[in-house]
């Protein structure tokens, strides 16, 4: 079974995936460029697992200051299409962030309900900032209005178009996320 097969076209190549995380890194570098390299001080990176796990890495290596690395897991999906709209913290941060700036770095951002939920959850536990930094954005598929925290700001990769994306961490049912690219699911592989 060749992956390939099952996507009906590319959105966003390897190559532009990589530059444009460049670009993104190079502007969170200005942002925090002040920043000492104590663990201190250092800002948080918090992956939200699984899809942001290969934009997390991909990102984490073209910042140039240094970072402590995290990740939380939200679920709302299960094995479908849509967001159930309700979604639940399944394992948390280890990292204490009390007094830290955080960047949550997720895959994409649609309704907006789980990047709410996942940034009143690291209010609640201090986080001096939460700014989000999304591969992906569907703006016209919000329903919840995303309220960052402090000097927290919004990076976001790409906006997307509404359909139902895979590759490059996304998945499907868990499967898709090796592809090295972001493409539209052929829709008789989810119907």
């Amino acid at each position: 079974m060749a992956l390939d097969d099952d996507i009906e076209r590319i959105l966003w190549s390897e190559q532009e995936i990589s530059d444009r995380i460049s670009e993104i890194a190079s502007e969170i570098s200005d942002d925090f460029k002040g920043f000492s390299s104590s663990s201190s001080s250092a800002p948080v990176l918090i992956g939200v697992a699984t899809g942001a796990f290969m934009f997390l890495s991909d990102l984490a290596k073209k910042i140039k200051f240094p970072v402590l690395i995290d990740f939380i897991r939200a679920e709302s999906y299960g094995s479908g299409t849509q967001s159930n709209g309700a979604p639940r913290i399944s394992c948390d941060v280890k990292i204490d962030i009390k007094g830290k700036h955080v960047i949550l770095v997720e895959d994409i951002v649609d309704t907006g309900n789980t990047l709410s939920c996942l940034i009143s959850h690291l209010k609640s536990k201090g986080a001096c900032s939460v700014s989000v930094c999304t591969l992906l954005d569907k703006p016209t598929r919000r329903k919840v209005e995303v309220q960052l925290v402090g000097e927290g700001k919004f990076y976001k990769g790409f906006e997307c178009p509404d359909y139902f994306v895979v590759g490059y961490g996304m998945d499907f049912a868990e499967l898709y996320r090796n592809l090295a690219y972001v493409g539209v699911l052929k829709p008789e592989m989810y119907q």
